[in-house]
């Protein structure tokens, strides 16, 4: 059984159809890859399978079961984080906080509890640092673990953002475009990291990405996509040598590339 399925799912803004007719599954332990231009459809495509947009059709399942009801709250706890593609950090915050506002799904305290900082909540506090921790030390992230967000080059603070999602504990990882804005270098790390998180975590990813080099490195399947329907699906190689995807995609015409 996969552990997500997308079954024919839209979202139609007035007459504009962002995603239109689009169908996926990715199995446990896979690396999936969403590409395609701009404006394909990419990030709305997370947007709905975060609940952040509402389905105009189509129907989704996470780990044998129907989210497609659920609201956007409710999506975290079942083990589904993400990244955004613009980044959403506490710039006023250091690395540290920012990683534990990603446990916040697992807190099992209440306010007063909370307030008289009581046994459990110490208890609490330490099995989420600890969770943290292991995260700072996973991403190295030592060096940044006190500095405010604010004062962090660009390549770093898209680091801590997964770090968060990471902080979780998911089932399944959202990487909307991990390597955008990144060196050569830093885009070899997250590959490096992307295939950790698979073997050493266990964790399933599915992540849009226009770094075909990052795609190519650590994806077993592709779909690509363009104005928000879908061209072609399979490896990475059999997807980059569709004629539709090279004429969406890759910038030639259906005729040169046939």
């Amino acid at each position: 059984m996969s552990l997500l399925k997308a079954e024919d799912i839209a979202v139609h803004f007035g007459g504009v159809k962002a995603v239109d007719g689009v169908s996926f599954e990715v199995e446990a332990g896979e690396v999936f890859a969403i590409i395609g231009p701009n404006g394909a459809g990419k990030s709305t495509i997370f947007n709905l399978i975060s609940r952040i947009y509402p389905l105009t059709k189509g129907r989704i399942w996470f780990d044998g079961q129907e989210i497609t009801g659920l609201r956007a709250h409710q999506i975290a706890p079942l083990g589904i984080a993400r990244t955004f593609q613009n980044i959403e950090l506490f710039d006023h915050s250091t690395v540290l906080q920012n990683l534990l506002m990603g446990r916040h799904t697992h807190r099992r305290t209440n306010f007063l509890q909370d307030i008289l900082f009581l046994p459990k909540v110490r208890r609490e506090e330490h099995l989420h640092r600890h969770r943290v921790e292991e995260v700072i030390e996973f991403l190295e992230l030592e060096a940044y673990r006190n500095k405010m967000i604010a004062g962090l080059p660009y390549g770093v603070r898209k680091v801590v953002e997964i770090g968060r999602a990471l902080a979780l504990g998911p089932k399944l990882i959202l990487l909307d475009e991990p390597a955008s804005g990144l060196s050569v270098e830093e885009s070899q790390e997250v590959a490096f990291w992307i295939e950790d998180m698979r073997r050493e975590m266990g964790l399933t990813v599915l992540m849009v990405e226009h770094d075909m080099g990052l795609v190519t490195a650590v994806a077993d399947r592709v779909l690509a996509v363009a104005n928000g329907r879908p061209l072609a699906q399979g490896t990475p190689a059999e997807v980059q040598a569709d004629p539709e995807v090279q004429a969406a995609y890759l910038g030639t015409t259906a005729e040169a590339a046939a």
